[in-house]
């Protein structure tokens, strides 16, 4: 994947574009949100952000993006806004009108043009 595609995948997912962002996936797309949870297959992270989107508004900003032959390294200010309670959601209990901003590295390991694994890290949270 180009740079370009990496941008185009973030500005998909910034637009809640299912199919946008979820075509740069290898059907069996590994996602590891650090030691929170752990997501196989592409619909799988769909499925998951269905759910995220209807509790929260999430807007990821590039700080920076390298990009390899064969995958990336991204470090991203995420903001996620709570637009509907969601004291049970398993990553962390939020109520509407709560607002986190998380500093965050992504590693994408790529292969015949897809994002074949993800590995997040969390390492500010205000």
């Amino acid at each position: 994947m180009t740079e370009d595609d990496f941008r185009s995948y973030i500005a998909a997912f910034n637009a809640r574009d299912f199919a946008g962002f979820s075509r740069f996936y290898a059907d069996d797309v590994e996602f590891n949100l650090g030691d929170r949870k752990r997501i196989v297959g592409a619909q799988g992270i769909v499925d998951f952000y269905t759910g995220v989107f209807e509790h929260i508004a999430e807007e990821l900003e590039i700080l920076d993006l390298i990009v390899a032959p064969d995958g990336a390294a991204l470090h991203s200010r995420t903001k996620f806004t709570t637009i509907k309670d969601w004291p049970d959601f398993e990553l962390w209990p939020t109520m509407k009108g709560d607002v986190r901003v998380v500093e965050s590295i992504n590693m994408y390991r790529t292969a015949n043009g897809k994002i074949v694994k993800i590995l997040s890290g969390r390492f500010s949270s205000k």
